[in-house]
């Protein structure tokens, strides 16, 4: 079986600070803990199929229809099952990114492309992307930030890619899930192209936004009709729980927690990004609530000792040793967080 390996995994390293998933700093709302909590009175009953109120809220929340909304057992759920709903012969990644992309698509038997993002270049995605799309691919993968990178992808590229990927009937699939915690979301996000390009498929989840990976709780947006009923006819009735769905409702109305989640990202970001620096770490100027940055090889395990976990990226294709990302926490977090990689660079010097 193959492991699927990223941050968070604090059953493994236990009793760490954890550095390696990235989620809101603030944790998981209080309110969205006792609808979890309420919800144990329907626990005996079936969840509702299609989790319709659900769907109502999160249209209402993105300013988009019911019908362009599929929810799934986290947004890893809705990348597989678009993935066994459209069936692709070959498809485009770039590298490095999120696994899931290409777990979902090997799982079909699709033949993978790769657009390798470069150091050389900032791992930035550049208009050279548009060469590379073909009209042999049915499927490209992008992640707006990217992950592990934290690079954006400006509106008006991305705007190019999905004109171009209409043209060639190239199912764009965008993934906008750390879109939140970027300081405009809306001059990045898609949204606004939906109703206007069937061809456009764009991924959220609940997770990052409001600190609750535990739940799995994810959404897709798109306006193509066919599909979406293809991947209802490809996923299990009852994939979200009730308690989930719950979770999620409330979830939506948490304006307040959202921002102040995301006005504490952009100052720890920039306190972060100054002290790294002047340590003397390479640090890439990730737009996200988490930092990619280059350190010694051996950068994790001495975290590790110290009780602290960083996400070691060398997993990612494109990527090797020396490569890692950081969440942003809370302050106090932060400054463990430094005094830990402070020593790091020390004991590397000696």
């Amino acid at each position: 079986m193959t492991k699927h390996i990223h941050g968070g995994d604090v059953y493994k390293y236990r009793n760490c600070l954890d550095f390696s998933a990235n989620l809101n700093p603030l944790g998981t709302p209080e309110s969205v803990k006792k609808a979890i909590c309420d919800s144990l009175d329907h626990i005996a009953e079936y969840p509702q199929v299609g989790s319709e109120l659900l769907r109502e809220k999160i249209a209402e929340y993105e300013g988009v229809k019911t019908e362009e909304v599929i929810c799934g057992n986290g947004a890893a759920e809705v990348i597989f099952t678009l993935c066994r709903a459209v069936n692709p012969k070959k498809a485009l990644i770039p590298a490095p990114t999120f696994a899931e992309y290409g777990q979902a698509l090997a799982s079909t038997g699709c033949e993978l492309e790769y657009y390798m993002l470069t150091e050389n270049e900032g791992f930035v995605l550049g208009e050279a992307y548009l060469d590379i799309l073909h009209k042999g691919l049915d499927m490209a993968f992008l992640c707006n930030p990217n992950n592990p990178t934290g690079m954006l992808i400006p509106h008006r590229l991305l705007k190019k890619i999905l004109e171009k990927s209409r043209k060639l009937g190239i199912l764009l699939v965008v993934d906008e899930c750390f879109l939140d915690f970027v300081k405009e979301p809306q001059e990045y996000s898609l949204k606004r192209s939906l109703s206007g390009f069937n061809n456009l498929f764009i991924l959220k989840a609940f997770t990052k936004r409001y600190a609750m990976a535990g739940v799995r709780l994810g959404y897709g947006l798109c306006s193509n009709r066919v599909l979406l009923d293809e991947m209802e006819r490809n996923v299990q009735p009852w994939n979200v729980s009730t308690m989930a769905q719950a979770a999620g409702i409330q979830a939506l109305s948490e304006t307040e927690y959202v921002e102040k989640g995301r006005q504490l990202v952009f100052r720890e970001s920039q306190w972060l990004k100054e002290e790294m620096t002047r340590i003397g770490y390479k640090v890439f100027p990730s737009e996200a609530n988490y930092i990619f940055f280059k350190g010694p090889e051996e950068l994790f395990d001495f975290c590790l000792r110290k009780r602290i976990v960083i996400r070691d990226c060398s997993n990612y294709p494109g990527l090797t040793k020396g490569y890692y990302r950081i969440a942003v926490k809370t302050h106090e977090e932060n400054v463990k967080l430094i005094e830990v990689l402070e020593g790091g660079i020390l004991w590397q010097k000696q």
